[in-house]
């Protein structure tokens, strides 16, 4: 237990610097990690939207998922696993996304946000924490999707081999990959810097099992702190070098990449939450699962990838102005689909 503990500590504290490290060699200020960003520019850079600002193809992202596979390998905890229901996974990854659009940021980044000095970030916390400890009562009633199985090796190397193909991309540079010349795309740290971080903060990850929302679930759960420990060292550890490179920036607003609708915000981060606890991990935790060979985080992944292309076609997201008509919507649909997947799965387990 105490070498899993320090593993976190460990984590936590690498993405902490990284993240703010990453901000302040080129990628977007106060969002120098964020999975729902990266997806969002993916989407664009695959020509999956349109919105040429938000397009490029984030190496970190690579770098997750090819230093949790290989860490996976090394250590012989490459396991493959899959078929617990695949179908309300993608939809739910769905969600979350649509819920970190309107907060503009996943879970990593409101920690950044916060880190950062941005208060408009507390309304998010606040949110996450209500649709984790709502996530933690709904386990302790029973809640949990079908088990999983265990599936052919070939299944589990198809992440890995698609985040290669990415790789690829960057290098040779083929047309049909779109990359924005301005706005957040153009904002980006050099891309072996990046590589290298993700595939750092990926192994460690692998090994330690952080996972934001699954901090606080477990805390709720069973009054058990280490992956909690990990997320206060990412925080502590944030907060300190936003000091040191003079990124720290207390207050309300004129926050980079925020809004003034707490009351959404709170929302949107309920869904993020609730909907992480009834898949077994924050978005973060999703890329890291579907580079070890988890079959159903790689579909929630693309669940998530399909979110990034259609929260910037449909508008279901937030400007500084904030969150659009779409996005609201949006965000109710999801909360109302997670509560009939709870209720469909507390009648199965009954049935049991």
């Amino acid at each position: 237990m105490a070498r899993i503990l320090d593993l976190a500590v460990i984590t936590g504290i690498l993405l902490g610097i990284g993240s703010v490290l990453i901000s302040y060699f080129g990628n977007p200020v106060n969002s120098g990690i964020c999975i729902s960003c990266f997806l969002e520019n993916l989407a664009g850079s695959l020509q999956l939207h349109d919105e040429l600002r938000m397009s490029y193809i984030r190496p970190e992202l690579i770098g997750f998922i090819l230093g949790a596979f290989l860490v996976a390998v090394k250590t012989r905890r490459f396991k493959v696993t899959g078929g617990s229901s695949p179908i309300i996974r993608f939809f739910l990854g769905f969600f979350i996304i649509v819920g970190c659009a309107v907060f503009i940021g996943c879970p990593i980044k409101m920690i950044i946000r916060l880190a950062a000095g941005d208060l408009t970030a507390v309304a998010a916390v606040l949110g996450m924490m209500f649709g984790v400890w709502l996530g933690a009562k709904h386990i302790k009633a029973g809640v949990f999707l079908d088990r999983e199985k265990n599936l052919p090796k070939i299944n589990g190397y198809i992440v890995p081999a698609l985040a290669i193909l990415l790789l690829v991309f960057i290098i040779m540079e083929p047309a049909f990959i779109k990359e924005g010349r301005t706005g957040p795309a153009a904002l980006h740290a050099p891309v072996l810097l990046s590589l290298a971080l993700g595939l750092i903060i990926g192994g460690f990850a692998q090994r330690s099992g952080l996972c934001i929302t699954g901090g606080f679930r477990n805390f709720f759960l069973f009054k058990e702190t280490t992956l909690l420990s990990g997320v206060i060292a990412f925080f502590v550890t944030a907060l300190v070098v936003s000091f040191a490179t003079r990124q720290f920036n207390f207050g309300l607003n004129g926050q980079p990449a925020s809004h003034l609708s707490h009351g959404w915000t709170f929302l949107a981060m309920v869904l993020v939450g609730l909907a992480s606890v009834i898949i077994d991990g924050c978005p973060f935790r999703q890329i890291i699962k579907a580079g070890q060979g988890d079959i159903d985080a790689g579909i929630t992944t693309l669940g998530m990838l399909a979110g990034a292309a259609l929260v910037i076609s449909w508008s279901m997201r937030s400007t500084s102005a904030g969150p659009e008509f779409a996005g609201k919507i949006a965000v109710l649909c999801g909360l109302i689909f997670c509560q009939i997947v709870i209720i469909n799965y507390r009648t199965a387990g009954k049935r049991v």
